[in-house]
């Protein structure tokens, strides 16, 4: 039976496993698996039970709504998970054996995370508390907040907004004990910070847990802990920008987390603290860099971490020794890891590839036997298959010299060049190509439709050492358009590609997007995706340009403006003549809507150059891979056909070289 290529409307049949919890006694896991109720336009997420020998899968929820963050009682004889059926996400409670689940919380606001106490009695949740902004961090006695016609959003600290969440100052995130049979609820945390991250002591009497601070500059996280009533809370770390997911030893000696010193910085390092003396150690060096915060966790007998690693744009479940010195890759392979969960000698998760789709995976945990427990998704297997390659590219480094970097190929399996390419732009800088299917659906749509894509890892990507990703400071599309542009010219002299070339990117992919559209007419089309377009105005419109703007300019505690204006898209967009689409989420904080819209109209008014700009109302910065599913199929269609539109002609003056930044 022949096999169908991809198309768009594909993204309505993927199913997403966007969570995994192992049993105690690894043998079976229960994940949130997230679908699409096309008719409606919105997202389903249920809970599925997975047995280890594969005998067994069994959907355990079945909405209405969103099942998420599933989590078993330490006796496997309960599952709780946070679900929205009632309204808001509160913390419901499903018997292992079956049965109806039932609503456990009753609290004003929405849960967002949730951990067993070891008894299994109790759990300790976070939850949002609404305050007065005008309040600004105080706490009257006995007063509620006000109740006005008009709600002004008060600024008095930053940041006071952030994507995906709007205005922040309203509302705080706290911890809450709830009782496991009777639903009622303590409030253990109080004050103008957020609880980001939490955990348990084993014995049960202690919480450990990740707090913004208090005071003008709240993005800044540190490590706390209480007694399990909440009181005599103290600070343990002081030295680090940001710090994630504590996670306790079985010991209780020790507690493991993940942390970067400068504000700004996108790489995480692991790190342990001694609980009785309160010693900070750095586990590895500062090249070895957490994928998943949430995937630490440790082994039984408290003598080793287990966690997944970017290494070179792949993903890696590796052991690491508490002591710091041994280092040992689990699992392995050309491919990305995304949900990870490890309990009773079984490791548990899920492989981003654009050969595959979303399933969970299982093997023992020496990473011998691996083998695929789901099969959400028996649709692909009729799909044209996609091949990925990783290829080396000898590029210009940016100091006179050249290096070698990497890249991922797509094309359709059997598919002879040369071909049109779409040369795809990772976000971050600090990143690097991510692989999953529901962001990059008209990457497998373009490869069936005869195109190859160029997923490339140029200098500024994380995930290949420190100095490779913190050379690109200061030089934001200096250093790596250049390494674009040879990697072209390479695959042209392999036949791989010919003339029709589009580039894209969405945030950092954006602003390169737009950066390469003023210094080069190498490509015929280009797609801007909620770019960074004035660095200048990002600083001040973004909610953490403030503080990451300023560290990418290489500059770290202050905000070289002019600098900042030659780095700028905006600075050289008028002379551009690459027919140019700008796609923007209305409500995107991070890179705001006005970073799409002063390039659009500057580029309009420069001249005939072909440009479109589509906004979307309500989505945020991740419109392309978590907004409405009519959003994101729309986006991925405008995508393609812009591409296909504009790659056949050449644009006037075609491959012309980018001129050098002028010394000051």
């Amino acid at each position: 039976m022949p096999q169908k290529p991809f198309e768009i409307d594909d993204l309505y049949l993927h199913q997403k496993v966007s969570a995994l919890d192992a049993a105690p006694d690894g043998q079976s896991v229960a994940c949130a698996v997230r679908s699409i109720d096309r008719d409606k336009d919105e997202y389903i997420s249920c809970i599925w039970s997975l047995s280890l020998d594969g005998s067994q899968r069994a959907q355990l929820t079945r909405g209405p709504g969103q099942d998420q963050s599933p989590r078993w009682s330490p006796d496997h004889s309960r599952l709780a998970f946070i679900s929205d059926r009632g309204g808001s996400p509160q913390v419901h409670l499903l018997p292992r054996d079956g049965g109806e689940a039932a609503a456990l919380s009753r609290l004003s606001g929405a849960v967002s995370g949730l951990r067993w106490f070891p008894d299994g009695r109790a759990l300790l949740v976070t939850s949002s508390v609404t305050v007065d902004p005008d309040w600004r961090g105080e706490r009257p006695n006995g007063r509620k907040p006000a109740e006005r016609k008009v709600q002004p959003q008060v600024a008095w600290k930053l940041p006071y907004k952030s994507d995906e969440l709007g205005y922040m100052l309203a509302r705080e995130i706290h911890l809450f004990h709830v009782d496991a049979e009777s639903g009622e609820h303590t409030q253990l945390t109080d004050g103008a910070f957020d609880v980001m991250a939490f955990d348990i002591s084993p014995d049960g009497r202690h919480i450990a847990f990740v707090r913004t601070r208090e005071g003008r500059f709240a993005h800044r996280t540190d490590l706390w802990t209480c007694d399990a009533e909440g009181s005599g809370a103290r600070r343990l770390t002081e030295d680090f920008a940001t710090v994630m997911s504590p996670k306790w030893s079985p010991d209780g000696l020790s507690l493991a987390f993940c942390g970067t010193r400068d504000e700004g910085d996108a790489q995480a390092n692991l790190f342990l603290l001694e609980f009785g003396s309160g010693r900070i150690r750095q586990l590895g060096d500062d090249d070895l860099q957490v994928a998943d915060p949430e995937s630490l966790c440790w082994e039984p007998d408290s003598r080793g971490l287990l966690f997944t690693r970017q290494h070179r744009g792949r993903h890696q479940v590796m052991r690491m020794a508490a002591d710091g010195v041994k280092l040992d890759e689990l699992v392995g392979g050309h491919r990305q890891i995304g949900a990870f969960s490890a309990a009773g000698g079984s490791l548990f998760y899920t492989i981003d590839h654009p050969s595959q789709p979303s399933e969970v995976h299982a093997c023992v945990d020496d990473g011998r036997g691996e083998r695929q427990l789901s099969d959400f998704n028996p649709w692909w297997k009729d799909r044209t298959p996609i091949l990925a390659e990783t290829w080396n590219f000898q590029v210009p480094d940016g100091r006179g010299g050249t290096e070698t970097i990497e890249g991922w190929l797509l094309r359709a399996e059997g598919s002879k060049g040369p071909q049109p390419l779409l040369n795809d732009v990772h976000g971050g800088p600090a990143s690097y190509a991510l692989l999953d299917f529901d962001t990059n659906v008209y990457w497998q749509v373009l490869c069936a439709r005869g195109w190859a894509v160029l997923a490339l890892n140029a200098v500024g990507s994380a995930s290949y050492g420190r100095e490779f990703c913190d050379r690109l400071a200061g030089h934001w599309g200096e250093y790596d358009l250049p390494q674009h542009l040879a990697a072209l010219e390479q695959l042209r002299e392999e036949g791989v590609c010919d003339e029709r070339v589009a580039i894209a990117g969405k945030s950092y992919g954006g602003y390169l997007s737009g950066w390469a559209i003023g210094q080069t007419r190498a490509f015929h089309a280009a797609v801007v995706m909620a770019p960074v377009g004035n660095i200048e105005t990002h600083y001040g419109t973004s909610d953490g340009g403030y503080y990451a703007d300023p560290y990418y300019m290489g500059t770290k505690d202050r905000f070289d403006r002019k600098l900042a204006k030659e780095l700028s898209p905006m600075a050289h967009v008028e002379r551009a003549t690459t027919p140019t689409l700008f796609m923007q989420g209305a409500d995107d904080e991070r890179c705001p809507k006005c970073q799409s819209e002063e390039l659009f109209v500057s580029l309009m008014r420069a001249g005939t150059t072909p440009a479109e700009l589509v906004l979307y109302p309500g989505e945020d910065h991740h419109f392309l891979g978590e907004g409405t599913p009519s959003v994101r199929a729309d986006a991925a269609r405008r995508i393609i056909d812009w591409v296909a539109a504009h790659a056949t002609a050449a644009p006037p003056g075609h491959r012309q070289k980018a001129p050098a930044r002028q010394s000051a």
